[in-house]
């Protein structure tokens, strides 16, 4: 694996070492030098208030999960381009640093792609992201196709988050305006503090 991420970054600065010569940092610090993902938002989420469709996919050791197996607590479904992308990176390190409030809700994050279980393993392995990623593989997109977030010219989804409540409501559909912008974390937690009754924390200022 270290080899064939070693070979697709070829024009960084890691090229003049061997791929025996990469630690995992080396590895998991690679997406700040791909290229970006660039783009306008071409579709519309599935409207606040219907049935989240189900759906089954696998994750990165080949078993089954199902959204309605959550029912009872909030579920936050993450689609995101694609794995090893700089800005799904730094999305997804944030919610993994931040799982404690996610858990403190009750609520299960999943993260949704187009990319193989292989892949989901080897990105979380080397990000250390705890939660599960699903491989919307094979057919490519249905999932995302059924939430209305695939980008069929580009063949993977668009940046976007739904909150699904206990019941299997949405109650919250966001697409992102451009590909490279990371959705604003607090109104996930307004979103699930009004499901929950929980307190929302409040946003950090930076002086």
């Amino acid at each position: 694996m270290i080899q064939e991420v070693w070979r697709s970054f070829s024009g960084s600065a890691l090229a003049s070492r061997s791929p025996s010569e990469l630690t995992l940092e080396d590895i998991a610090s690679l997406y700040k030098t791909a290229p970006e993902m660039r783009g306008e938002a071409i579709c519309e989420p599935l409207p606040v208030g219907t049935p989240a469709p189900d759906f089954t996919l696998r994750d990165p050791n080949n078993e089954p999960v199902t959204l309605s197996n959550f029912r009872g607590r909030p579920v936050v479904l993450v689609f995101y381009p694609l794995d090893w992308s700089p800005t799904c990176s730094d999305q997804l390190s944030l919610y993994q640093a931040e799982i404690s409030e996610f858990e403190r809700f009750g609520a299960q994050i999943l993260g949704i792609s187009v990319d193989s279980i292989y892949c989901h393993g080897a990105w979380a392995a080397v990000r250390g992201l705890q939660f599960p990623l699903l491989a919307d593989f094979e057919p490519k997109g249905e999932v995302a196709r059924l939430y209305q977030v695939y980008r069929e010219p580009d063949g993977f989804s668009e940046r976007a988050l739904y909150v699904v409540d206990p019941e299997g409501i949405i109650r919250y559909a966001h697409v992102s305006p451009r590909l490279d912008m990371i959705p604003d974390i607090y109104e996930l937690y307004q979103v699930l503090s009004e499901i929950t009754g929980l307190p929302a924390p409040a946003p950090t200022t930076v002086a």
